[in-house]
Parts: structure tokens; sequence; C-alpha cells
């Protein structure tokens, strides 16, 4: 079964403006997230969706509602948006709400580097997960393990889903550094990984759900 996967980063939120890291924290739309929601509808609006997920958050929620608000108004059926935590951007553990500069220098200070890119570029992405888990004094932060495991266990929750079948277009409502992530494991050449995904961005996947993932999943576009 061959799924197109169309996958929005949520609108800017508080934190965000804030810079702020904001993994299962809450933190509401501002107004031009609001607006991201809204231009991200704008460029979907013509589209059938069999099926929507997002994760168990308010951002992830409003910026899923607005989109099938759109899609609905121009005369298209709306499916139930399931709401899932496997869809969550990755857990901070002791470092959520924290200032992102901070974190990722807390993270990587011991390793020598002092930033997320740093980080990134001199140990590869996994790294800044399991740096910051060994930072974090309760160990709560997901390690890569941890993320990956919980991450792949969504790509389970879509392919079993009784609505989608084969060449069903989804949406899912995702995160700026799950898509980030997602982006060096399935398309780490051909694409410029050094730009952050934009709220309200749209990146789409094909996704064979007959295949082992790492083959099963194509990028087709990213942070459109």
């Amino acid at each position: 079964m061959l799924l197109h996967l169309y996958l929005v980063r949520h609108g800017q939120t508080f934190f965000n403006r804030y810079n702020r890291l904001q993994g299962w924290s809450n933190s509401p739309l501002t107004q031009s997230g609001m607006d991201d929601a809204t231009k991200a509808a704008t460029r979907l609006e013509s589209l059938d969706f069999d099926a929507a997920f997002c994760s168990d958050t308010t951002r992830a929620e409003a910026t899923a509602s607005r989109i099938l608000d759109v899609n609905e108004n121009h005369g298209h059926r709306r499916p139930a948006l399931v709401r899932d935590m496997h869809f969550r951007e990755q857990f901070y553990g002791y470092f959520e709400g924290q200032d992102m500069a901070m974190a990722w220098w807390a993270a990587g200070a011991p390793h020598g580097t002092t930033t997320y890119n740093d980080i990134v570029e001199t140990y590869g992405i996994g790294a800044t997960r399991d740096f910051l888990k060994e930072a974090d004094p309760f160990h709560d932060a997901e390690s890569d393990q941890e993320y990956w495991r919980r991450i792949e266990g969504g790509f389970d929750v879509i392919a079993s889903d009784p609505d989608v079948r084969d060449g069903s277009h989804v949406l899912q409502i995702s995160h700026g550094n799950t898509l980030l992530s997602m982006m060096h494991r399935f398309a780490a050449q051909g694409y410029d990984l050094g730009e952050r995904p934009r709220n309200g961005s749209v990146t789409r996947f094909d996704f064979d759900t007959s295949r082992p993932l790492d083959e099963g999943v194509k990028v087709i576009a990213y942070n459109q």
C-alpha cells in the first residue's frame, strides 16, 4: 500500500518565538502561528485526505483543525483527526522550556561542541539526543534509540488506520526537530538540511507500507 503523506510543521508558538525548547511542553499558537496554519491550509485545500494525524499537543491540534476546516469548506470530506503521542516532538526532559542555546551548550560542551549544529556536524544528529539525555540530571530526555522507537510507532499507527488505502492522501501535523530528524534519516543527500523546516511548511513523503521503513519512505519535497 502506497500512501502520500503531507507533513506540516505546526504554526509558530510562543515558545518558538522565545527560542525555547518545546518538546512535550504545551505552548499555544501566536497570531503568526495561526496565519502559518492558514497558509498551509490554502496550499492543501485541493486535496482529499482519507486520514489525518497529529500529536496530542494544542499547537498540533490547532494547526490540524485549521487545515481541515479550510479543506472541508472547499467541499472535501473531513476525516477524523487522530491524536496520538507517537507524533509528539522529541522529549527534552529537564531541558523542556529552557532557552535553546543554553540547553545545547549544556549537552555539547562536555564533548567539545557548543551548539546544536556543532553537535550534528561533529557527531551526527543522533548524538544531540544522547548528549542531552546524558546532561539531563534526571536522564528523562529521550535517547536516540528511545526517540526512534516512538517515531517508528507513529508510522505503524498510520499504516494500520482503517481509513487509509492504496493511494491515500494523509495529513500529518509534525514538529520541527522531528521533521529535520526524519530528513536526516530518509534523505540525507540532495537537500539543504542546514535549513530547519519553517512553521507551516509542507514536507511530502511517499510511504510504502509493505517495505521496511528505511526502504519504504521516499522524500518527495521538503520545507515547501
